[in-house]
């Protein structure tokens, strides 16, 4: 006979493993099934946010950032630091440890929350039965009262440009380059093409970036994205907007890439390639002929509002289903899909997701933009307040990019905010908590922000849509 659970859910990345503590919360016998094993051939959890995603990047990142600061940012401060050096393998066995810590964690969290974890393949089969293929070989069915479905997504490759681990790589394999390539080729102006570009470019690559689209990050702010632009340009990334790639040839241990843009057909030769052109769903050996689940067009699983799949009590979360492809995105489908399977009536403001790109500075923003606001036919009123102006920003020599708000012109309600600055990540909550609050400009207005901080940007952009900013001189009215 085989196990019985009340839920069950495959996939223990940010959607799959918060789905199960909180169901495991709410009162209901729960498992969860997770087939990642490491190079040690023992299974980890947190999928690929925590093991080759959101985590290790950032590792990456902040020790590139600290390395950058030394070298050319100290002397600013009246400190004169000599022959910095980067030890590339203690970045790396550093960035490892912090993700053996937090996938540790999680088997803990699981275990202390009286998750059962089963290691192996989960593929859902009809009558909501789920068949686990183990590491041993051994198979092990399961029944399910409700199967929450969050194998997450993995990096989408191109015709032209062949994986082969070492040389031409995907976003996992741009984490583990041993030594700091001298020249680096990164396909993919988006979040992670720019994190990992900058990553290494950081640390002394030259780095030219090819994007196939005209627009740069068309899917921020127009005003942030130019900013953005501007100043990665400045930092030494050679991003070049318009260029397609159309093939690649290995030439010994370089790779040589042939791409189309404006003037006609071009190569670049590189020691290293990243493809960065996106992720894609995934649910391959995961979904029986049977089981009655749909896709939609894009590979994706069909869901409603609410994450309910086309089978009853079968639910899909996280990357696999549509909308961003954000960890903290699928985190909140899977409590709201716990609770509805408590028997809630739970629901999740799509609308009040942020966006963040952990460049230096960072881009973040939530709500909508103007081209958006534009398209949809919304009077809307903008305001934008630059860091140049405030004095915490100077103080830790981040002037770079602004505060964005848009807001209703006839409500007042704030329909979007977009950072491009120091700590935008952090800043965006309030126009998260903005949105969720049905917050007018008024209120940000009203609202007293401490000073001398980052966030007065915040309260000098509400200020602005209204062109009421006290440390700027506001635009003239119209008569």
């Amino acid at each position: 006979m085989a196990n019985q659970f009340e839920v069950v859910v495959i996939g223990s990345g940010p959607a799959g493993y918060v789905a199960a503590i909180k169901a495991a919360q709410l009162g209901k016998k729960t498992a969860i099934i997770e087939k990642w094993v490491k190079k040690d051939g023992e299974t980890t959890w947190g999928g690929t946010c925590l093991n080759v995603g959101c985590i290790p990047s950032k590792a990456l990142l902040q020790s590139s950032e600290m390395y950058a600061e030394a070298n050319h940012g100290l002397d600013v401060h009246g400190i004169d630091v000599k022959s910095v050096k980067m030890d590339v393998a203690k970045m790396l066995e550093r960035k490892d440890g912090i993700v053996n810590q937090l996938t540790t964690g999680i088997a803990g969290l699981l275990k202390g929350n009286g998750v059962t974890t089963i290691e192996g393949k989960g593929e859902l089969k009809a009558n909501k039965v789920v068949e686990v293929n183990k590491k041993d070989g051994s198979v092990e069915s399961i029944e399910a009262e409700n199967v929450i479905l969050a194998m997450g997504s993995v990096p989408v490759d191109i015709p032209p440009t062949p994986l082969d681990g070492a040389t031409i790589v995907d976003s996992t394999g741009a984490l583990e380059f041993p030594e700091v390539p001298k020249r680096l080729g990164v396909i993919g102006a988006g979040v992670i093409g720019l994190e990992l570009g900058s990553v290494w470019s950081r640390l002394g690559s030259e780095v030219v970036v090819l994007e196939a689209m005209d627009t740069f990050l068309a899917t921020a702010d127009r005003a942030i994205a130019k900013d953005a632009l501007k100043t990665f340009v400045k930092q030494g990334l050679d991003i070049r907007l318009g260029a397609r790639v159309t093939g690649s040839k290995k030439k010994g241990k370089k790779v040589e890439v042939t791409f189309q843009d404006s003037e006609g057909e071009k190569t670049e030769t590189f020691d290293k390639l990243v493809v960065a052109v996106g992720r894609r769903p995934y649910t391959e050996g995961c979904l029986s002929t049977d089981c009655g689940v749909k896709l939609d067009e894009r590979g994706f699983i069909f869901v409603d509002d609410q994450c309910r799949t086309t089978v009853p009590g079968v639910y899909a979360i996280g990357d696999v289903v549509r909308g961003p492809m954000l960890a903290h995105k699928g985190s909140e489908e899977g409590i709201m899909v716990a609770e509805i399977i408590a028997g809630h009536n739970a629901q999740m403001n799509y609308d009040a997701i942020p966006s963040v790109i952990y460049t230096h500075p960072e881009i973040a923003w939530v709500g909508k933009t103007e081209d958006e606001l534009k398209a949809e036919g919304v009077d809307y009123k903008a305001g934008a307040f630059p860091f140049a102006a405030i004095g915490r920003a100077q103080a830790a020599n981040a002037t770079e990019g602004q505060v964005k708000i848009l807001a209703d012109a006839k409500t007042d309600r704030v329909l979007g905010m977009h950072i491009f600055g120091l700590n935008a990540s952090e800043m965006v909550a309030q126009g998260v908590i903005a949105l969720e609050f049905a917050s007018s400009a008024e209120d940000l207005q009203l609202t007293c922000f401490a000073h001398p901080t980052l966030s007065e940007a915040v309260h000098e952009a509400a200020l602005a849509v209204d062109n009421m900013a006290i440390h700027k001189v506001n635009r003239k009215k119209r008569k």
